[in-house]
């Protein structure tokens, strides 16, 4: 087990999904090897991480990167790949706490030789925190959990409490993407967000929502949706 997946969970930060799914196959068990030269550990300093480290030429990138961007629960990564090789001067964190999809990201990063790509595979609350105030970008939160129960609504990710979290990431003009095929879990993420004070919703008219922006990629989870007949829901806003 490596030191990151080792780390002890901090309290009040309960996490409810799914660790690890079907034994893996050889390849990507074998990327998971790689998993200390592409992982984040939580630092140990409770300063958490300087700019330098996470932007700088002698950075967690090895190079100097022209902004940064998170992806928080990157399912297998399609998405993460596709703006990481789109996007080739931006450093690009992953979070992502179920193993399998970390490991098919990794043989991706390690097959195509993308080096701009970053993963913590663990809770993405545990790190969050470490992250220096107002040198994000942008941030993405794809088809998380709905937790469609009303019982389970304190589960979902999108909560007052990480907006304010996003809110001190993001600079001025920075950008959080949401998205979701479930309806329910739409109107939620759409209140939360468009009700928070740091956030200006972005659009003009209902293609704004209903049509993804023209660098996503579809991943196997949004076309096995669209075959469902279920809808995307694409919903991007603005730190002010």
């Amino acid at each position: 087990m490596s030191d990151q997946q080792a780390q002890p969970r901090r309290r009040g930060n309960r996490f409810y999904g799914r660790r690890h799914g079907r034994p893996l196959r050889a390849g990507r068990a074998q990327a998971l090897t790689t998993l200390p030269e592409y992982g984040l550990p939580l630092p140990t300093d409770e300063a958490g991480f300087t700019v330098e480290e996470l932007t700088g030429a002698d950075g967690i990138f090895g190079r100097e990167i022209d902004d940064l961007w998170l992806e928080i629960g990157f399912g297998n990564g399609e998405h993460t790949l596709h703006i990481a090789e789109t996007y080739s001067d931006i450093g690009i964190l992953g979070f992502e706490p179920f193993m399998n999809g970390v490991a098919a990201l990794l043989n991706h990063v390690r097959q195509r030789d993308i080096n701009n790509i970053r993963v913590f595979s663990d809770d993405a609350r545990l790190l969050l925190p470490f992250i220096p105030q107002g040198i994000v970008g942008r941030i993405y939160v794809q088809f998380p959990d709905p937790w469609p129960k009303t019982r389970h609504h304190r589960r979902r990710f999108i909560q007052t409490s990480m907006l304010d979290r996003f809110a001190t990431l993001l600079r001025p003009g920075g950008e959080l993407r949401l998205a979701t095929d479930d309806p329910g879990l739409a109107d939620w993420m759409m209140e939360k967000t468009w009700r928070h004070s740091a956030f200006v919703w972005q659009a003009t008219k209902a293609d704004d929502w209903r049509i993804p922006p023209e660098d996503w990629t579809p991943t196997r989870y949004y076309q096995k949706a669209v075959a469902q007949g279920r809808t995307g829901y694409f919903m991007n806003f603005t730190r002010t």
